[in-house]
């Protein structure tokens, strides 16, 4: 069993985001919170170089590129555009609503990764898509939770051959959110699934691919005032032999019980990753990652090379910049699949709208 185990061990330490041989600069469109939180940090540490930042508020990127130590700021897309190097990669993160407005500028046959979600619905992603397909843009959405270090590990485990085949994955999520660090979310009519739980969505599909149906219920939170729903349960539908569920509640402002995990189990054994950085977000708290051989003794924990936030942004930009080259050959999540995770979530919308059957008594 020790020999099992170091196995295990070994295939974990070789796990790592993909990579690109030659990085190509960057240039970031939008300077908002999450670029200086994430994108800037993940891409210094993963050494990929950011050329220049725009925002439509005056100066605004003026300002982050000159603490962030990047070369130029822009009052315009436009005006960046025009500036960008011929082998740049455009980094569109924007709010949903302003993703139609800003792709038309990109170059056609531009690499550009968009940050999730894929519009504000299924609509919005439908003309996404048709504009990525009728430019040639090789696109991808940043589902970065697919490359946090926590889960390229569970992937790594799963590849020697821990688990077998998945026959129970689950995800949940009791935390307290501060929803008002995001202005823009305050009108917003879809909230928790569309920019949240897309993520465990999306992470599931990249696992199990697409469920034959989903089951859900969100709900609001009188804790939020008049924001939209922040509580969800979703049972996704992988056939007779398989449970698959996620469940979050955004309002548990109680530290002692809050909770952030997704977990797996097959024949061979069971795989646990904790997301830290929802645990008392912004600060958060370090990712973990344990793994458990069936019938082989209790919980091995292993050290995690970074957390979801911000490494994980390295891996989805890593991955877009390795199939721009062709050291890569495929792009997990290009629009393509992207659009797909938001087919998901409309349906889990539609269901939640839908309600449940009723009671004959």
């Amino acid at each position: 069993m020790d020999g099992e185990i170091e196995k295990y061990r070994r295939a974990v330490e070789t796990s790592g985001p993909p990579k690109p041989k030659a990085p190509r600069p960057i240039l970031i469109l939008g300077a908002g919170g999450i670029v200086r939180t994430a994108h800037l940090p993940a891409y210094a540490k993963a050494g990929f170089p950011v050329v220049g930042i725009a925002d439509n508020v005056a100066g605004k990127a003026a300002q982050l590129a000159t603490e962030s130590s990047v070369g130029r700021g822009f009052d315009s897309v436009a005006e960046a555009v025009r500036f960008a190097p011929r082998d740049a990669i455009f980094d569109v993160a924007v709010p949903a609503s302003q993703i139609l407005g800003i792709l038309p500028l990109l170059p056609e046959g531009a690499a550009v990764l968009i940050q999730k979600p894929m519009g504000e619905t299924l609509e919005e992603a439908t003309s996404i898509r048709a504009l990525c397909r009728d430019r040639g843009l090789i696109a991808a959405v940043n589902f970065q939770l697919r490359y946090a270090p926590n889960n390229l590990a569970a992937v790594a485990l799963a590849k020697a051959g821990l688990l077998g085949e998945v026959h129970d994955l689950e995800v949940q999520v009791r935390t307290y959110t501060p929803w008002q660090l995001w202005t823009f979310l305050a009108k917003a009519p879809r909230l928790e699934i569309l920019y949240h739980s897309i993520h465990y969505l999306d992470l599931i599909r990249s696992w199990l691919g697409n469920p034959q149906g989903i089951y859900a219920k969100t709900v609001r939170n009188p804790q939020y005032g008049e924001l939209a729903a922040t509580k969800t349960s979703m049972i996704l539908d992988y056939g007779p032999s398989k449970r698959v569920f996620v469940v979050t509640n955004h309002g548990h402002d109680f530290p002692e019980t809050q909770c952030s995990f997704a977990q797996w189990e097959g024949p061979g054994g069971a795989i646990r990753i904790e997301m830290g950085v929802i645990l008392d977000y912004p600060a958060g708290k370090p990712d973990t990652l344990a793994f458990a051989v069936r019938g082989g003794g209790g919980w091995n924990r292993l050290p995690v090379s970074g957390n979801w936030f911000p490494d994980a942004f390295a891996g989805s930009m890593g991955a877009l910049q390795a199939y721009v080259e062709g050291s890569a050959g495929e792009l997990p999540i290009g629009f393509e699949s992207a659009y797909e995770t938001m087919a998901l979530v409309e349906a889990a919308y539609r269901s939640s709208e839908a309600g449940g059957l009723a009671l004959s008594l």
